[in-house]
């Protein structure tokens, strides 16, 4: 089944404690008897844990008293990891605004948040909470752990491919902190929650250590193309250092292109291959797109339901004259649209030659003089509840669309960049033929192919094929143009013609929850 790890997830809770420190009745059996030793007892409960570590990624959790699901402090609709990286990612930039007027939102587009940002702080706990189970399933899964429980042969194989996943979901997650934040804290299976403070590692030292993870997990990851639907492999492992190498003069004063390159061809030369249709990419049976995805976060209209991941980005987008049924949706929530910034990217706004350019622009304004007013902006047409035939998912309320965490696209646009950027071990000729062929399927033939390639026509690229997935922001630090003036966009800085901001805002403020937590993490500068 599509979803069968994530129909899994749903079901299972794990609970690592058993007595409480405050009761000093120490001979009291645990009142929830669910506990690690009963979870990680059988081969198969192993597996249902496993399925708990993917499943954090596209669900809220179990609804807390609070109201709060997984993570505390922030509202269960808005808490899972993707709508939340979506905005750090998204709406910073010049390729989405929003009109909501929820405490904290406007503040992305402005660029004047602060450590007490309620959409920062849920995104900050929501990797560290992925990062605890990571390092839960990883320490019961210790070969030590499976032979005290008997496991062995095939099962024990199964479960330390399972443990290589779970290490490569913790290494994505702290890629992301290191990308966004900066300097966080860097806690690993040995360390024992409740006992040890965590320590803040800074930038350097968090790119290692993803580096290093990622390297030592390879030889035990399924080959590429060869898991199960919606687990990593060691083209998502490639697909990932090649991210993180490309961006590694940001991260630690350092050029890594050569292994860019090198890390990007060994995806690019693992069998994967274009759709024929980019706008198949984020339909709700994007399954079959296994030959361009590399790695997915899954979800089920029926499921995995909550009102974030694809839902939001197949529902926030609609409003205005649209029609919701067109997004096999049942309403639209009126909220993200573009700056004008990313149409003029493109050679028209209706498609009609760059088939990647998806826009609704009837009713509404190219130019956005109020962020708040839905009709201001173009509505971003990319994301659709409905199959290739049109129809809709299985759900009207939750979408069937899967989220690609890498895309073929991306490994093209790496190397291509690379070169441009000197990296040895590539050429600029084969770069060109990359490019051509992401442009040969967005045009349907050879029209927009182009001679020559340089910086900026890459950084365009990147946009006009990878809009709203979540890149935007990164590119755009990477490139020196988030915070200076040298590129501006409707809002940017909150002023209606864009202004540059501080330079500290290339990354995001630590929780000030956090810091009052543990006095040893130290802000960002600037905040």
């Amino acid at each position: 089944m599509k979803k069968n790890l994530m129909i899994k997830a749903a079901t299972v809770v794990l609970l690592a404690g058993s007595l409480t420190a405050c009761n000093k009745k120490l001979d009291l059996l645990p009142t929830n008897d669910i506990t690690a030793a009963t979870v990680y007892a059988t081969p198969t409960g192993y597996k249902q844990a496993f399925a708990k570590v993917y499943g954090a990624y596209a669900l809220t959790g179990n609804q807390g008293p609070a109201g709060n699901g997984d993570v505390q402090g922030i509202d269960e609709g808005t808490s899972d990891f993707l709508r939340l990286y979506w905005k750090a990612q998204e709406l910073s930039t010049d390729e989405a605004v929003i009109a909501w007027g929820d405490v904290g939102i406007q503040d992305f587009h402005n660029m004047n948040w602060s450590s007490a940002n309620p959409f920062l702080k849920g995104l900050y706990y929501r990797s560290l909470y992925q990062v605890t189970l990571a390092n839960d399933f990883i320490r019961q899964s210790a070969d030590a752990q499976l032979s005290s429980r008997g496991i062995s042969g095939a099962d024990a194989d199964a479960i330390r491919q399972y443990r290589a996943e779970a290490r490569f979901l913790r290494a994505y997650q702290y890629w992301v902190l290191l990308d966004l934040f900066g300097s966080v804290p860097l806690v690993t299976e040995t360390d024992v929650i409740g006992i040890t403070v965590p320590k803040q590692a800074d930038r350097k030292t968090l790119f290692n250590y993803v580096e290093s993870e990622l390297k030592a997990i390879e030889s035990t990851l399924a080959a590429p193309k060869a898991n199960e639907y919606g687990r990593a492999d060691q083209a998502a492992e490639w697909a990932l250092l090649a991210r993180l190498y490309l961006n590694a003069e940001v991260y630690t004063g350092t050029k890594r292109y050569d292994d860019a390159i090198l890390y990007s061809n060994k995806v690019i030369n693992a069998g994967y291959s274009l759709v024929s249709n980019y706008q198949w990419l984020m339909l709700a049976d994007n399954q079959q797109n296994t030959n361009e995805n590399i790695l997915t976060i899954n979800y089920d209209g029926l499921r995995t339901q909550s009102y974030g991941g694809t839902t939001f980005l197949t529902h926030a987008p609609v409003g205005g004259s649209e029609s919701a049924s067109y997004f096999g949706i049942n309403g639209g929530w009126g909220g993200t649209r573009t700056t004008k910034n990313l149409p003029n990217l493109f050679p028209d706004y209706t498609g009609t030659a760059d088939k990647r350019s998806q826009f609704y622009t009837n009713g509404q304004n190219l130019e956005i003089k109020d962020q708040t007013a839905f009709t201001d902006g173009f509505a971003v047409t990319k994301y659709r509840n409905v199959n290739r035939a049109g129809a809709p998912g299985q759900s009207l309320d939750y979408a069937d669309v899967d989220f690609p965490l890498f895309r073929l696209p991306e490994m093209y646009l790496i190397y291509a960049e690379a070169v441009l950027r000197g990296g040895a071990g590539g050429n600029l000729a084969t770069a060109v033929d990359y490019i051509n062929r992401i442009r040969t399927r967005a045009y349907g033939n050879a029209n927009g192919n182009v001679n020559t390639i340089n910086l900026d026509f890459i950084l365009d690229e990147r946009a006009r094929e990878l809009y709203w997935e979540g890149f935007r922001r990164t590119d755009l630090v990477r490139y020196g143009r988030f915070t200076t003036g040298s590129y501006l966009w409707p809002f940017k800085g909150g002023v209606a013609g864009g202004r540059s901001v501080e330079d500290y805002r290339n990354i995001y403020p630590i929780p000030k929850d956090d810091i009052t937590a543990n006095p040893t993490i130290k802000q960002n500068p600037g905040y």
